[in-house]
């Protein structure tokens, strides 16, 4: 029977799975409800997914056979006549409440409003499944509940906090049918409601939000009175049960094992009025005590409550009179048991029945501020509870502490002044007269600086170092990064002698400089407070600033020579304003006015530093590296030789001369730099002129062909015998049709014969070399695109001296040349023809190919089948 028990169940869910149609539902079982009361009937269909509203009828039958048009909606003229005043009134209206749900509302139930009503949903589906209508009975029953309140109860109630009191609510139901009743105590304080405790129809009790732990205490309680008559009862009342009570009571039915409610009722039974109990704190308002002595305040409570209630008084302390501030703290605190809660210097005592006193020892300045009482009355409630029936905050009590502060003098004095920049500075803070020598006091000192300004300017201090209590040291935004590297230190020499020191003082350093000096009294708890500052004078750190001066001379001892002579050139320093000067001189060059070579250009040729250390600086003449010198003949004077002078060598000779000071031992700064006046090397000779031009027979050619350039130099004026002269030629191009872009250097051939190339990106190849001895010819061999450009030479001229020295002449270049580069057609195109009449032929032999392996092989078997169809057919004919 166990195994065979589950068929059923089994063959409706298959039934259901199989079907899966339309299904409309409404609440199942029986509705009831009262004349007079609300209906609302909702109505959805199951297992509808579309997009629109779905649209619903509604229909009435009070035997449940015969049904009559109600509402619709989607069909204006779908309800009966006998509806249509009621709908028009909107005492029976349809809320859609989604695209798949209507609910039916009644407002006001009549007693024909008793029967059945039938939901039901149009079909649009091309075959029925499901069910499309659905059906619900509705029981209507006459209004026999009655809800008042309980005897005649006043209009007001009046009552202090802790009083008790009671509210009483008569209920009572002559309906026929077994109903329960549900009742429910609710307060209104404004638009706020709040319930209180309720009576469920299943008779279990239920306590509001917020009192829960007054129910479960006892407090409040709902007890029946006879048949018909509830009662709220609370022992103790609070500021918070104050308002408007009101009892609502509620019917049920239990309708098919489902409770139902079919009306409800409310009755105003009373408004409450608690009483604020009154509650003032007095404390004294101005209160002077001395250091190191008790004091003594006392808060006077007053208030109109005799009965059973405790205070709890605290004692709070604040700096300021706003005792709501947040650095307010607890001093002391007397709870409701009577049990003092302070700290040992601290006492709290209760003299008599409204006084209670405040004792402190061994009184500081901290303890200068404004005291506040805050008292609270506590009143008992039911199992042993306490709840709170009033507060107060006292006014504050200003207590002023008196004390013997230090008494002492404070001056600054300058023990190092500065007579330059870079000097050290150092100042010496001092206490003096001291009055109170007691340990219970330490000094700290405070750095300050104020800028120099005329007697109208605002001018603000700046803070360079601060001293805590605990002697530890903090640095201004001013002096934070040079006391950090050893320029600024501050020191504390004895108890009364603080001092500072500036390790090199700059012009930024100037002003005026002054010092404060704090006294820190020792607390009861081992801590430090500053009781006083006294300010020294302000002492001025200033010297007089003149620019510094450095003057150059520079002069020419032996003012006439010629080529390959030793010039010589002397420079005088003077200087003023600078502290132990050391000079550093560079040597430079420019060439003459009109000379076009190399215009604005300025040559460092050689230099010596302050320390006497030589360095050649832009000194390019390999073959005259020991060529020049620079040497220091006194402290202030120097002296540049150039050993055998070429004729490149003529310009405009400087000394440029920087000095320098010393700053902290082997340091040095850049005080001012000067330049000398120019001395002018000019070589008058007649020698030869020398001028260089480009030639070519092959202007223009075709890729791959050869291309020669010939640099010819001409000589003219004297005449020089050809091994007394050489040559430095160097090949340049620039590759394009204009002289926009920088030269290329391409090769180059120097007076003693070596040739040097440059490194090329493309395949041609450069030779260079010497045909004659005033022509020099370069090569491109197997030319390029990229060999296009304009091309010229650039000629350095050697000449022997009588004296048997080389001299270098001016560099010359000539006018540049443009070569152009052909393409050759046929050999352009060669190739690409050739490729492409080979692909052609190979893919031409591979289509014949691929053609006769498919006829020979794919195609063989098909011709065979047909030929003996042919001679079966043949035969038959035959026959």
């Amino acid at each position: 029977m166990g195994r065979l028990a589950p068929r059923p169940l089994l063959l409706a869910l298959l039934w259901l799975a199989l079907c899966r149609g339309r299904v409309v539902r409404v609440p199942t079982g029986t509705l009831v409800r009262v004349v007079g009361t609300e209906l609302s009937i909702p109505c959805n269909v199951s297992d509808y997914d579309g997009p629109s509203e779905q649209n619903f009828d509604w229909s009435f039958s009070s035997s449940g056979s015969s049904f009559v048009e109600l509402a619709s909606t989607w069909e204006v003229g779908f309800p009966a006549q006998q509806y249509q005043e009621r709908l028009q009134r909107g005492d029976i209206l349809l809320r859609r409440t989604a695209n798949d749900a209507v609910e039916l509302h009644i407002k006001n139930v009549q007693p024909a409003d008793q029967g059945h009503y039938k939901c039901s949903t149009p079909s649009t589906d091309a075959t029925v499944q499901g069910n499309y209508e659905d059906t619900v009975q509705v029981k209507v029953l006459a209004d026999a509940l009655h809800v008042g309140p309980s005897g005649q109860p006043p209009p007001g109630l009046s009552l202090r906090e802790g009083e008790p009191f009671e509210l009483r609510c008569q209920a009572a139901s002559a309906s026929p049918l077994h109903t329960h009743l549900a009742l429910q105590w609710e307060l209104h304080r404004g638009p706020a409601r709040r319930s209180v405790l309720t009576l469920t129809h299943e008779g279990r009790f239920r306590p509001g939000p917020g009192y829960e732990q007054r129910y479960h205490s006892g407090d409040v309680r709902l007890d029946t009175v006879g048949s018909d008559a509830y009662r709220l009862s609370v022992s103790r009342a609070v500021s918070a049960d104050q308002g408007s009570y009101r009892c609502i009571v509620s019917e049920w039915i239990a309708e098919q094992g489902n409770w139902q409610e079919i009306q409800e009722k409310a009755v105003e039974v009373a408004t409450l009025v608690i009483q604020p109990t009154a509650l003032r704190a007095a404390v004294p308002r101005n209160v002077s005590v001395a250091e190191g002595k008790e004091l003594e305040l006392t808060c006077n409570i007053t208030t109109d409550r005799a009965d059973d209630v405790r205070p709890e008084v605290t004692w709070y302390f604040s700096r300021m009179p706003d005792s709501t501030l947040p650095g307010s703290h607890v001093l002391a605190r007397l709870d409701r048991e009577s049990l003092v809660h302070s700290s040992p210097h601290i006492a709290l005592s209760h003299v008599d029945a409204r006084s209670y006193r405040l004792l402190v020892r061994d009184v500081s300045k901290e303890n200068s501020g404004f005291y506040f009482c805050h008292v609270s009355l506590w009143a008992p409630g039911h199992n042993r509870s306490w709840h709170k029936v009033a507060e107060t905050m006292s006014a504050p009590a200003s207590v002023g502490v008196t004390w013997l502060e230090p008494d002492y003098q404070v001056y600054l004095n300058v023990s190092k002044v500065p007579g330059f920049a870079d000097d050290p500075t150092e100042l010496e803070c001092r206490v003096v007269n001291t009055k109170s020598s007691e340990a219970g006091v330490r000094f700290t000192v405070s750095w300050y600086y104020r800028m120099n300004r005329r007697s109208d300017d605002v001018v603000t201090s700046e803070l360079l170092a601060v001293m805590d209590g605990d002697w530890t040291l903090k640095y201004g935004e001013r002096s934070k990064q040079r006391a950090q590297d050893g320029e600024f230190l501050f020191s504390k020499e004895h108890r009364d002698t603080f001092n500072f020191r500036i390790q090199r003082t700059t012009e930024e350093d100037r002003g005026n400089y002054y010092c404060v000096v704090s006294a820190w009294t020792k607390q009861r708890n081992s801590s430090w407070v500053k009781s006083k500052d006294v300010f020294s004078k302000p002492v001025n750190i200033f010297w007089a600033s003149e620019d510094s001066v450095l003057v150059v001379k520079a002069r020419q001892p032996k003012p006439f020579f010629a080529a390959g002579n030793t010039f010589e050139m002397t420079c005088k320093v003077s200087s003023k304003n600078i502290k132990s000067p050391r000079y550093s001189v560079l040597i430079t060059a420019e060439k003459p006015v009109g000379d076009l070579s190399s215009p604005n250009e300025t040559k460092y040729i050689i230099s010596l530093d302050q320390d006497s250390v030589v360095k050649l600086e832009n000194w390019t003449d390999a073959s005259r590296v020991d060529g020049v010198v620079l040497e220091k003949v006194q402290e202030d004077e120097f002296r540049y030789r150039m050993y055998q002078t070429q004729v490149s060598d003529a310009g405009l000779y400087r000394c440029v001369v920087t000095a320098w000071s010393p700053v902290r031992g082997s340091l040095w700064r850049e005080a001012a730099t000067s330049l000398s006046n120019p001395i002018e090397i000019d070589f008058q000779t007649s020698g030869p002129i020398f001028n260089a031009s480009v030639h070519s027979d092959t202007p223009s050619v075709i890729r791959g062909d050869l291309i020669k350039l010939f640099c010819i130099i001409a000589v003219e004026g004297a005449a020089l015998d050809p091994d007394d002269m050489a040559f430095d030629v160097s090949w340049f191009a620039v590759h394009s049709f204009g002289l926009d872009k920088a030269p290329v250097l391409l090769s180059s051939l120097d007076r003693k014969g070596i040739v040097t190339t440059a490194r090329r990106d493309w395949k041609s190849n450069l030779s260079l070399e010497r045909t004659s001895v005033l022509e020099f010819l370069l090569q491109v061999h197997g030319s390029e695109d990229q060999d296009f450009g304009n091309y010229y030479c650039s000629v350095t001229p050697w000449v022997r001296s009588p004296t048997g020295s080389w001299q270098k002449e001016a560099e010359i270049h000539s006018k540049p040349i443009f070569i152009t580069v052909k393409m050759d057609v046929l050999d352009a195109f060669k190739y690409p023809l050739l490729i492409g009449v080979g692909l052609s032929t190979v893919i031409g032999l591979l289509s014949c190919l691929i053609g006769y392996c498919s006829s020979h092989w794919c195609c063989k078997k098909e011709v065979q089948e047909t030929r003996r169809e042919r001679r079966r057919l043949m035969s038959m004919e035959m026959d």
